[in-house]
């Protein structure tokens, strides 16, 4: 029996649909394959297979209190001292990747 196949049309910020595609590529999985997983995953979990919700509140000097900033700064300096920080690309990637 012969694969069908159908055509979704979506519409994507330009610089979205690159940095998914660049990741997809990386890992060898096509845009097609990727969409082809997704709606399969949707029918098994009969919903959406992944959490959709709001971030939690960023944590920012304007918003913590002067005991939560020195228990941060604390413990900043002991990883540093630990040895256990990593270079600031390796950082600024993490956080990237977390948006």
């Amino acid at each position: 029996m012969a694969t069908r196949s159908a055509n979704v049309n979506v519409r994507v910020e330009p610089d979205v649909k690159k940095q998914a595609e660049d990741i997809l590529e990386k890992l060898g999985v096509s845009a097609s394959a990727f969409i082809n997983m997704t709606y399969r995953q949707v029918i098994m979990k009969r919903g959406i297979p992944f959490s959709v919700e709001l971030p939690s509140e960023i944590k920012t000097l304007d918003t913590m209190t002067d005991a939560e900033f020195d228990e941060m700064m604390q413990t900043g300096l002991k990883q540093a001292k630990k040895g256990e920080s990593v270079p600031y690309e390796e950082a600024f990637d993490q956080l990237m990747e977390g948006l």
